[in-house]
């Protein structure tokens, strides 16, 4: 007995050890990022390519006002509800005196300059595949923008999710599994799906996702439920499903302005994600388009 006793504690040992290791925080090694800097003009384009300001603009502001990154919106799910905070260049309630380390730990990896997990509602898991030169510019741009002294909205999670160390064990499964589009991909197709998983962050609304949050990677971009209980995100695969029917200059045209080939306009949040994919220029468009035509044909995912 007493043999199966201490054999027992060690397996807990282990298992405790085992699972510290994996649920900790990944951060960038200062070597990596020695050296990196950043350009503010081409920063510009990677926040639109990102999406920022979809999350972090307060609801409802335009023009201007998108770039006063006070947070505040909403993201209802079967977890919680989320709310994007402020990472204006408040020092007090924002990200001003955030250093690019910082950054760059938080949106390569969901890890905050204290050593916490952040939730995936911050879409890092896409995010991760960007480039620190990138980065970089997404930096030296974010810090010419404005000051916002509006505090962040805490999350409204219950246990055991707001426990921030379990997450490690969420992003062991389903963070760092690379491009989801492989294989013999032109110059064109591969900067469409640079602009789409590692920016764009398309498959996080587009790809349904499993019990425990996870992206269901054999749907890649086949549409399911909103996470709001409110309608269906969309199919945007090559299948009559999704956009199949829609000619490559359809999808340019899409990104553009937000008209349909049946003349319908985006909508909801789509809306705002046109916002900042007409401000890319036209090669980009193309290249979006390229690559969602290179996807596998997947029916409507229920």
């Amino acid at each position: 007995m007493g043999k199966l006793v201490r054999l027992g504690l060690l397996g807990i040992v282990v298992g405790a050890g085992v699972f510290w290791w994996i649920t900790t925080p990944k951060v960038w090694e200062p070597d990596a990022l020695a050296g990196v800097s950043g350009d503010a003009d081409k920063g510009e384009l990677v926040f639109a390519a990102a999406g920022c300001a979809s999350c972090h603009a307060v609801k409802g502001s335009e023009g201007a006002d998108k770039l006063a990154l006070a947070g505040g919106q909403a993201f209802e799910t079967d977890f919680g509800t989320f709310h994007a905070p402020n990472i204006s260049q408040s020092v007090e309630h924002g990200i001003g005196n955030w250093s690019f380390a910082d950054l760059a730990n938080a949106v390569s990896f969901g890890t905050s300059p204290d050593g916490q997990h952040y939730y995936p509602a911050f879409p890092y898991t896409t995010y991760e595949n960007m480039e620190l030169t990138d980065l970089a510019d997404l930096y030296a741009y974010l810090k010419t923008l404005p000051a916002v002294e509006t505090p962040s909205l805490p999350h409204e999670v219950g246990f055991p999710f707001n426990i921030r160390r379990t997450l490690g064990g969420w992003k062991f499964l389903f963070a760092g599994k690379g491009w989801a589009l492989d294989g013999d991909l032109n110059e064109e197709e591969t900067r469409g799906r640079y602009l789409v998983e590692a920016m764009g962050h398309c498959a996080e609304c587009h790809t349904p996702r499993n019990a425990i949050g996870g992206m269901d990677r054999s749907r890649w971009m086949a549409g399911g439920p909103n996470p709001d209980g409110e309608g269906r995100i969309p199919n945007i695969t090559p299948h009559e499903d999704g956009i199949g029917g829609w000619a490559a200059i359809d999808i340019e045209t899409y990104l553009n302005s937000g008209f349909t080939p049946e003349f319908d306009v985006a909508g909801g949040q789509m809306a705002d994600v046109v916002e900042n994919t007409k401000l890319l220029p036209p090669e980009d468009h193309a290249a979006i388009a390229a690559y969602l035509k290179r996807l596998e044909p997947l029916a409507r995912a229920e």
